[in-house]
Parts: structure tokens; C-alpha cells; sequence
């Protein structure tokens, strides 16, 4: 596997901790030491990574830096421990996964998903905790400085996860007000976590969800709306993509499918403030779909 390399931009994005107070930690005391490129330009391993996530978790739960910097690995390690087996803040949460995913811990990955599951619910560990997490991982996938094998790793863990979820669920027929929604991804677009998410909380409002997944090709949409002529279409932009191209895709969305609703959501839309047709509704949270349901 390819080592990954991180910047002090990136360190600061992943654990929280500003990048003036790293270098000051680092000079002070030590605690991480970067390597460096042929051309000199500093960079961090997953092993600094992990170790600066764990000196943010203890550090926030009351542990002064000046006594964590003299703890040893082991030392360091069993304090984690302590302190994740009764974690409840989200910000620990979302660190410790990022742990498990730069160590590829499918154990340590099911405890976290669990404790939260049972503490906090299905639903609110996928929109506080999940969300926040793979939009944090995005970000740095997308500037190149993951390692794409880990976070595959991850997002199929919180995959299977969600398809057990889905599968449990009790769809009602013929429910007042219920509508049909075609849920697909462009072409491209492989990141379905948030298209499966969506497709879990429209069938337990007892909506009817024909999925299409990844990469679905433009025709492919048109001849499945054809035939099953649904209410409404979903879809979501992750992967990086120019907003020019965005915005010519969901134009053909809008005149090509003038009886849908259309709904569209996404990292990228957030990020090229993509304008959209008065016809598509952009969401940026479920809880929009609901109210406009």
C-alpha cells in the first residue's frame, strides 16, 4: 500500500487542532516529527496522524498536553482505551474512526458504530457522526493525500451496514400520500453511502425507492423513468467534478424529466455553490426531503 502523506493543512482538517498550535506541540514537545520530500517540503505518515487524533480525544477529555507528550505508546494507548470505551461526544467519535480506518479495524470500527447505535439511534449516528466523517474524509480523497484503499475499506463497512439496515425495514402498501423515487448516481459517481442513506429513510416513511446505484448512464435513467413513471428523482454529486459540467447535467435533468420532482445533494454542491433550475430542489439535509414531502 502506498504510504500516505499528509500536509499540516490536512492534520488540522482531520483532527481539529489548529495548525499553529501543531507546530508549537511539535517544537515544544516533540510529539510528532514529519518526514521530508527530495525537495524538502514537510509531510506527516498515518503513524503521526493517529497519534495526534489520540492526543486530541485525551486532550479534549481534560489530559493537559504537557503530561500527554510524556506518555509512552503503550501508555498512550491504554488511556485511549479508557477513554473510548465511554465515549459520547461526536468530535471522539469521528477521530476514532478515522483510526480505524488508517489501521484498516474492522473490529474497533464495529465498536464505535455500535456504542453509538445503541446510545444515539441509527439515524442520528448516520447524520452526526457518519456524515461528518466521510464529508471530512472527501475533502482530503479529493486533494489526493488518502489513501483511496482505506477509505474503500471504510465505506464498505458503513455499506454492509446500511443494507442490513434497509433490508430490516417493514415497507407499508398503499399508504396515504405515499410517492415513488428513483434514487441514482451519475455517471462516474461511485460514492453511494449518502444514496443508501437516503433510500433507508424514504422507505421507513413508507415511500416506494427504486435503486440504481453507481454510474448510472443517461439513458439507462430515461428508459427506467419511461416505464415506471415515478414522482420524484434523487441524486448526489461527491466525487470532484467542474461545476460547469454539474450544472449541465442537472439543466438535462430539468428538460428532460418535466413531470419529477427533482432533488439533488452532494459535497460538490457545497463546495461550487452550483447553481440549480427553480425546478430542482437542492437538499442538503434530509430533514428538507420530509418537509417538502
Amino acid at each position: 500500500m502506498t504510504e500516505a502523506r499528509y500536509s499540516i493543512k490536512d492534520l488540522e482538517q482531520l483532527t481539529g487542532i489548529k495548525a499553529h498550535t501543531l507546530r508549537i506541540w511539535e517544537k515544544r514537545y516533540g510529539l510528532v516529527i514529519p518526514k521530508r520530500t527530495n525537495t524538502n517540503i514537510r509531510y506527516y505518515s498515518d503513524q503521526n496522524l493517529k497519534k495526534l487524533l489520540n492526543v486530541a480525544i485525551l486532550n479534549r477529555h481534560g489530559l493537559k498536553i504537557s503530561k500527554i507528550a510524556k506518555l509512552e505508546n503503550e501508555e498512550l494507548n491504554e488511556k485511549i482505551i479508557s477513554v473510548t470505551s465511554k465515549l459520547n461526544d461526536t468530535a471522539s467519535q469521528i477521530e476514532s474512526l478515522v483510526i480505524a480506518m488508517i489501521e484498516l479495524d474492522e473490529n474497533m470500527f464495529e465498536k464505535i458504530l455500535t456504542t453509538s447505535i445503541i446510545n444515539h439511534g441509527f439515524e442520528d449516528t448516520f447524520l452526526k457522526i457518519l456524515f461528518p466523517f466521510f464529508e471530512k474524509i472527501g475533502i482530503l480523497w479529493q486533494i489526493g493525500t488518502i489513501n483511496p484503499g482505506q477509505e474503500h475499506f471504510i465505506s464498505n463497512l458503513v455499506r454492509q451496514k446500511m443494507i442490513v439496515a434497509i433490508d430490516g425495514l417493514v415497507m407499508p402498501t398503499n399508504m396515504p400520500g405515499q410517492k415513488s423515487f428513483v434514487l441514482f448516481l451519475p455517471e462516474d459517481e461511485l460514492h453511494e453511502i449518502g444514496l443508501l442513506f437516503y433510500s433507508y429513510m424514504l422507505q421507513k416513511l413508507g415511500h416506494q425507492v427504486i435503486y440504481l446505484g453507481q454510474m448510472l448512464p443517461f439513458d439507462d435513467l430515461k428508459a427506467i423513468v419511461k416505464s415506471q413513471n415515478p414522482d420524484a428523482l434523487l441524486t448526489i454529486f461527491t466525487s470532484p467534478v467542474a461545476k460547469g459540467d454539474i450544472e449541465s447535467y442537472i439543466q438535462k435533468l430539468a428538460l428532460t424529466f418535466k413531470r419529477q420532482d427533482i432533488f439533488v445533494s452532494g459535497l460538490q454542491f457545497k463546495l461550487n455553490e452550483c447553481k440549480t433550475p427553480k425546478r430542482v430542489q437542492l437538499v442538503e439535509s434530509f430533514n428538507q426531503i420530509k418537509e417538502k414531502l
